[in-house]
């Protein structure tokens, strides 16, 4: 697992990470989005995950805030309306400083 990466989502959208080296597992449904994460969690140190399937995957994805791999980020894909990786962001940074040092 040293330092592999990996990204989740449309195929279109995911294809720039594959120029940088990054493994790409192209998904067309949550489902599909929650089945490959669920097989790859084991493999990859940082997993991308598109924004989309990352809002609707939330609550599965809590499973991993416990463990020090995989991270997942979400990342936007120009699809959708964005800014949930934002959002988790500084849910994040609130629960660990107890105070919200991101607001505008």
């Amino acid at each position: 697992m040293e330092g592999k990466m990996a990204i989740v989502g449309d195929g279109d959208s995911i294809m720039v990470f594959k120029a940088a080296g990054v493994e790409t597992f192209p998904v067309k449904d949550e489902k599909k989005a929650r089945e490959i994460v669920r097989r790859i969690a084991g493999e990859y140190k940082i997993i991308f995950l598109a924004e989309e399937y990352a809002r609707l995957l939330g609550d599965f994805l809590k499973r991993f805030d416990e463990e020090p791999y995989p991270v997942i980020l979400p990342v936007p894909t120009g699809k959708g309306e964005g800014g949930y990786g934002e959002e988790l962001l500084q849910s994040a940074m609130e629960r660990a400083l107890g105070v919200d040092i991101l607001s505008h």
